[in-house]
């Protein structure tokens, strides 16, 4: 039995059990938000040229994705009119950089990012990142992030959705509102999680762990 097939089954196990009213919670239960600022990944040689040679990144809080974590490490932005100092560094390290800022940070850099998910980085602009052992210019690879929910197979087989679909999210509360586009992103080593961007969940009034119920239809 594949992956797939293991996941539907259990998926329709998981709904009999709940209309039978074996199950406390619903199935579609509520997902915790992560609300996402503005940060950094680096490949290999990006972290050399900025940190040193062979340099590390210094976990310093895991987050809500299995294996990442917002390192000690910090650059500098700088683009064509402004820069932001003390940006926080993602790990672990990745195959390529990528820079994910908010729509008003692009305002103040001088860069028009565009909405994109993530990896997804032809035809966006470049800034300068400055490290402590050195700088570097990106020709490409600043974006806004599209807001999005990482989940299991197992997840998706639950939640009725597959990789790739984009779904509407309900946030309650004095300034909630129905989030639409947003996509799903399924990997066996996800944590079932949405993710905004601060900008976002200012506008919303979330705050990080608050819960979101996706609307299928």
């Amino acid at each position: 039995m594949t992956d797939c097939e293991m996941s539907i089954m259990l998926a329709s196990v998981f709904r009999k059990l709940e209309k039978e009213g074996f199950l406390k919670k619903p199935i579609n239960s509520p997902i915790r938000i992560g609300v996402s600022n503005r940060h950094v990944h680096l490949d290999r040689n990006a972290m050399d040229m900025l940190f040193g040679t062979d340099s590390a990144l210094t976990r310093r809080n895991n987050l809500g994705q299995p294996g990442q974590y917002a390192s000690e490490e910090t650059l500098t932005l700088r683009g064509p009119k402004g820069e932001i100092k003390r940006v926080r560094v993602l790990g672990p390290l990745r195959a390529k950089c990528q820079v994910e800022i908010t729509v008003s940070d692009g305002y103040r850099l001088g860069v028009e990012a565009p909405v994109r998910d993530s990896g997804d980085l032809e035809g966006t602009p470049g800034l300068e990142l400055i490290g402590p052992k050195g700088s570097l210019t990106l020709e490409k690879g600043v974006i806004v992030a599209g807001r999005h929910v990482h989940m299991t197979p197992l997840d998706a087989a639950i939640y009725g959705v597959k990789d790739r679909d984009l779904v509407s999210v309900e946030i309650a509360g004095p300034r909630g509102a129905l989030l639409r586009n947003v996509l799903i992103r399924v990997s066996d080593t996800a944590g079932l999680e949405m993710h905004i961007d601060v900008e976002e969940a200012n506008a919303l009034g979330v705050k990080n762990g608050m819960p979101g119920e996706i609307v299928i239809g």
